[in-house]
């Protein structure tokens, strides 16, 4: 009797009262692949200063004339493409030092120089960082965006220029900090050493440099201060930074330490919800030619004396109007940019060698940009994780003859060319 009462007690406690089940253990390690398939259909009115066969386009070309008066640049070009779809990996493991550890490892098929036209569709590096993320502060490490490039805050385009001479672009090994002050205000340091693209580089007719030799050169990396402000609905932030590159380590045979020295200082702003998002950034500095942009740096020489150098200044300025539609989603972009050359006057005897974005020769040119202006609308239409977007997107560039006294400028002879792309990109994102 009592063991039947007892059984019976037992078994009325075990189904009045079930174990509470035991919490899944914590996966120690977590590999997520991602990425897209992306096809690009292209149509330009006109030649343009472009990289991967048409698929980046930066600005129309200048006129060239022939004997019978014709521009040789006044044809219109087409291409498909897919060499832009990407591959990635998020990790994200065991905790270091108290910090939450993840990285990323990511590449494209966009090749890694235009020299070379069989490197087109090789994979190309893009990221490749760790991050420790602490409670209020963060360390990042390795390869990722330029940190004048605001992932969050960038032209929505469909052509895959992103916005590029108008917006900085482009990826650096880089140590960053980044203090959390407030919930919504924080601060970022970092120190980077320009990896893709660089600054140009530089020959004075008898000694060259090589891609990167002039950041490598340098003893110092580039430092850059970020403020950002963050909420529901805004975005914003300011950033300055220094840098100082050595172009040549030997000038007309002569050992030289001379630098280009530059700052820059730029800012943003990002307003969004449920129906829509204005984006506006604007950048101003010297030597920004790694970032894709307009200018560069100038030496100066006098008989066999060795090069000095001066940055060429740039400033620029964009807007882009979206729907944030789910399932149709239109947009408008406006973008300017300015080239506003070094200040310098050639002394008598004196020689200047552009180091440059945006001149009618890679050695001794002798027309430069002085402005671009770039609009562009388009039409994202989206199901799932499939987009089609068409877009126009018209780019006005005024040329003219280089300043005779040197400083990098278009003073003469101006002529403004435009030319129209038409364009249609499919993407497929898994």
């Amino acid at each position: 009797m009592l063991s039947f009462v007892a059984c019976s007690f037992i078994g009325n406690a075990q189904t009045t009262t079930p174990s509470t089940p035991a919490a899944p253990a914590e996966k120690e390690w977590d590999v997520t692949m991602y990425g897209f398939i992306r096809t690009d259909y292209i149509w330009d009115t006109r030649k343009s200063a472009s990289v991967r066969e048409l698929n980046l386009n930066l600005y129309p070309n200048d006129e060239a004339k022939l004997a019978d008066g014709s521009d040789k640049n006044d044809v219109g070009q087409s291409n498909f493409l897919s060499v832009v779809s990407r591959l990635g990996t998020k990790v994200k493991g065991p905790n270091v030092w108290g910090a939450k550890m993840s990285g990323i490892l990511e590449g494209d098929f966009f090749g890694n120089t235009e020299s070379s036209p069989s490197s087109i569709g090789m994979f190309r590096l893009r990221h490749a960082f760790v991050n420790m993320d602490w409670a209020k502060s963060s360390l990042t490490l390795g390869q990722t965006w330029y940190p004048n490039f605001i992932p969050e805050c960038f032209p929505g385009v469909a052509n895959f220029n992103t916005g590029i001479l108008f917006n900085p672009f482009g990826w650096a090994t880089q140590a960053r900090f980044k203090q959390n002050l407030t919930k919504q205000l924080s601060i970022a340091v970092t120190a980077y050493k320009e990896r893709e693209f660089t600054t140009n580089a530089a020959t004075d007719g008898t000694t060259t440099a090589t891609q990167n030799s002039a950041t490598i050169n340098s003893s110092i990396p580039t430092f850059n201060g970020h403020l950002q402000f963050r909420s529901k609905n805004w975005l914003a932030g300011v950033q300055f930074e220094y840098k100082s590159i050595q172009p040549l380590t030997v000038s007309n045979g002569k050992m030289t330490t001379e630098k280009v020295t530059s700052t820059s200082i730029m800012g943003y702003a990002k307003y969004s919800n449920d129906a829509f998002s204005v984006k506006a950034y604007g950048i101003s500095g010297g030597d920004m030619s790694n970032l894709v942009m307009l200018g560069g740096y100038v030496g100066y020489t006098t008989g066999t004396e060795v090069q000095k150098f001066e940055a060429s200044k740039t400033s620029s300025f964009w807007l882009d109007i979206a729907s944030n539609g789910k399932k149709v989603a239109p947009g408008l972009f406006f973008g300017m940019t300015n080239n506003k050359g070094t200040g310098h006057t050639l002394a008598a005897g004196e020689t200047a060698f552009y180091y440059m974005r945006g001149t009618n020769l890679p050695t001794a040119p002798t027309r430069v940009i002085d402005k671009v202006i770039r609009i562009s609308g388009r039409i994202d239409f989206k199901q799932n994780k499939f987009r089609v977007s068409p877009e126009l997107e018209y780019t006005s560039a005024v040329w003219g003859d280089l300043n005779t006294n040197g400083n990098g400028k278009a003073d003469a002879n101006q002529v403004t060319v435009g030319n129209m792309r038409a364009m249609v990109s499919c993407v497929y994102t898994f």
